[in-house]
């Protein structure tokens, strides 16, 4: 597949995974993307997952039709991009690999080899000449390995973003961009909202025409829209006005609970309510609404004198990818001794920028009238 006359599309589509990175659901698969930059001179911007190798090589065949690579580029040294690193250089014995002197550290720790005799380190700003285009190499450590470097073509005007800009789902499924692509951010890169902001503001200064990520579709119009999405994301902004929660039930009761306050914030024009199930629903979904809205409501039956497991699991999630900068409300359902307001509240102290909002409500069992009325007192607070 083409996407300039001098660069051709050569990843796979992998519809055989049922997790990736061993934790997120990807019902439509999951693309490894590398790319192949034709010119005097041929390189390979990256490799695809270890059970794809045949395929790929067959593509690059195709998109070469005989000329063999000069070049193989590492971006990136996870493996659903690194595993045929070997392959490749053992089919192509006058290729060279080109990379960071990190990645050529985790090369030698995955594959036993850093190829010390056919390299090329690079860093920030160094460039490499193919013949009448050049491309150029720009650091973006911790997005989201140590290692990762991404390349801008001048000639196409093109930022291969590594795993920037990546969504899940395989690229022979139409789905929203945004849905998917923001549950690979926050899951994947949101701890390093810093980090992702220093490598926007380099690309700020660069001319692009197209985005090509390692994961997802290829970006080539309206980048003003993914750029602003990234910038965003990775400010810990509010991206859409509206309510996220968070429960766990046992026997029905506390969900009663969360679908009134659903209902009561609707019902006061509140823009927007998203609501998941944390025992049933995809983790990761949740920790996406919790992350584009700007008010959190967290809900739980008081379990072992603390909170729920799978609440506990969430707000541990939560921290873990540096959630911050948003209002965060508690509802607490408890027969005899309620406490998991009091226990999620205490574990939500480890997120900066926290504003706490009062009041929080409490069910003796089940609902009943003074916590329906609770209720539709924190519904009309939330939405002010």
């Amino acid at each position: 597949m083409k996407i300039t006359d001098s660069i051709a599309y050569i990843g796979v589509n992998d519809h055989e995974i049922d997790l990736f990175e061993g934790q997120y659901a990807v019902p439509n698969g999951m693309a490894y993307n590398s790319y192949v930059v034709i010119d005097e001179k041929t390189a390979v911007m990256d490799s695809v997952d270890a059970n794809f190798g045949s395929e790929w090589l067959g593509n690059l065949a195709a998109a070469l039709d005989g000329k063999a690579p000069d070049y193989l580029i590492v971006q990136h040294m996870e493996p659903d991009h690194s595993a045929n690193i070997t392959r490749f250089m053992d089919s192509f014995p006058n290729a060279q690999v080109v990379a960071t002197a990190k990645a050529f550290d985790m090369m030698q720790n995955f594959y036993g080899q850093s190829y010390e005799d056919r390299r090329i380190v690079v860093k920030e700003g160094d460039e490499l000449s193919l013949g009448a285009r050049t491309l150029r190499f720009i650091a973006a450590p911790m997005v989201h390995w140590p290692e990762v470097m991404m390349t801008y073509d001048a000639a196409d005007k093109v930022l291969f973003s590594a795993d920037a800009f990546g969504k899940f789902g395989a690229l022979d499924v139409e789905e929203d961009w945004a849905c998917e692509a923001r549950r690979y951010y926050f899951g994947i890169v949101g701890k390093f909202g810093k980090q992702v902001q220093a490598v926007l503001n380099k690309a700020a200064a660069l001319d692009i025409q197209a985005i090509c990520p390692l994961h997802g579709p290829m970006l080539t119009e309206d980048l003003g829209y993914y750029l602003g999405l990234y910038k965003t994301w990775s400010a810990y902004e509010v991206e859409t006005e509206g309510v996220a929660i968070a429960y766990c039930s046992v026997y029905g009761h506390t969900k009663e609970a969360a679908e009134l306050l659903a209902a009561e914030l609707e019902a006061a024009g509140c823009p927007k309510v998203a609501v998941s199930d944390l025992a049933r629903d995809d983790m990761a979904e949740a920790v996406e609404d919790a992350f584009r809205y700007g008010t959190l409501v967290l809900v739980s039956t008081t379990y072992n004198a603390d909170m729920f497991p799978f609440m506990k699991e969430f707000i541990d999630h939560l921290a873990d990818h540096a959630f911050q900068n948003r209002r965060v409300a508690f509802m607490e359902n408890g027969t005899w001794a309620p406490n998991a307001a009091k226990a999620m509240r205490a574990k939500m102290e480890a997120c900066k920028d926290i504003e706490f909002v009062e009041p929080v409500v409490t069910i003796k069992s089940a609902l009943a009238d003074d916590s329906r009325a609770a209720i539709k007192e924190l519904a009309a607070v939330l939405v002010r």
